[in-house]
């Protein structure tokens, strides 16, 4: 009997791929939009990448709103919750991404329990692991870390994250089944785009590309592939050896202008416009004075994550891809798609 699994946020660049490994597997999916108008564009992707989408349906879920909910996820296996609000510029008011983020993580929990789906799964983020510490934190990130919301690297996006996760964990617990639910951290995803709306990730490799950014701040990413991010998802719905516990989805750290140094090479036709040259930190946060995307940046300049990610690997069953050929797929996919000049 196909394993039916609930996925909320379907059209997004993570979970699309979820779908895509799921319909492939023979699963069946159903998939949350905001909109079904949305469903046919979003069945069309999935096709064009090689799953067949017979056992693929859709139905229309608001974060912000209790209508739908319960019945939607009523007899699904498992429920994988992915769907959380996300921009590159933070709004001035933190709630229009906490609000949404919580309310809906809420939402998806008590449906999942009223539903007695055999497992959870929450896509949660490393920023609700890596922040507010400051540079004094030198061990290795663990399950066991939590992001200081009170830390001055702590952004609306971080807060959202750090307490949707909290919410999720404080339901499952009062309900009595903690073990109900695994949570995957990923960190920033790379990997290749399956269509022209390529997510907050993708847009920002296509800036580079595009000769965006006039050099790369001192910032470094803990990465993950989407291929693996989505991998995982999917083998922790039956791994029970990591229920109840947090999975670190994210390899190496890597610097940004190492991303635009290795992009450099390997699409040497883009070279001249990518950030290859680190500014001093002081610019970056010279700018920030008038630039709120550069006052976020400079909140973070010279931090460095040290991850144990490997719990990842060991879900897994490999290791990770790369952080050099997430960011090769990503920006071949992106060129690909026709959304620079190729």
């Amino acid at each position: 009997m196909k394993k039916r699994v609930f996925l909320t946020g379907v059209s997004g660049f993570l979970a699309s791929h979820i779908a895509l490994q799921l319909l492939k597997s023979g699963a069946h999916v159903t998939g949350s939009l905001r909109s079904l108008g949305k469903a046919d564009h979003t069945r069309r992707v999935l096709e064009s990448h090689g799953a067949d989408t017979t056992n693929l349906s859709f139905t229309e879920l608001d974060l912000l709103e209790d209508r739908g909910w319960n019945k939607a996820i009523e007899g699904s296996d498992y429920l994988i919750h992915t769907a959380s609000p996300f921009v590159t510029t933070m709004p001035k008011d933190p709630q229009e991404l906490v609000k949404p983020a919580v309310e809906g993580t809420r939402r998806a929990i008590n449906a999942g329990l009223a539903a007695n789906v055999k497992h959870i799964v929450l896509t949660s983020s490393m920023v609700s692991i890596a922040h507010g510490h400051g540079n004094s934190h030198t061990a290795k990130l663990t399950e066991a870390d939590w992001t200081n919301v009170d830390g001055d690297d702590v952004s609306a996006y971080v807060l959202s994250k750090t307490l949707a996760e909290r919410k999720a964990w404080k339901l499952v617990e009062e309900a009595g089944c903690k073990e109900l639910l695994t949570v995957i951290n990923p960190g920033f995803i790379l990997g290749p785009v399956l269509e022209k709306d390529i997510g907050t990730s993708g847009a920002l490799i296509l800036k580079m590309l595009k000769g965006g950014f006039p050099g790369a701040p001192n910032i470094g990413f803990s990465c993950v592939d989407v291929r693996d991010a989505a991998a995982l998802h999917i083998n922790a719905l039956e791994a029970q050896e990591f229920y109840g516990r947090r999975i670190l989805a994210s390899g190496e750290d890597i610097q940004l202008v190492e991303i635009a140094r290795a992009l450099a090479h390997d699409f040497p036709k883009y070279a001249k416009g990518l950030p290859t040259r680190q500014l001093p930190d002081f610019v970056v946060k010279l700018v920030g004075l008038f630039d709120g995307d550069a006052k976020t940046a400079s909140k973070s300049l010279g931090h460095k994550h040290n991850v144990d990610y490997s719990s990842a690997v060991k879900l897994l069953g490999r290791d990770l891809v790369s952080n050099r050929d997430s960011a090769r797929a990503m920006a071949k996919s992106i060129i690909e798609q026709g959304l620079v000049e190729g």
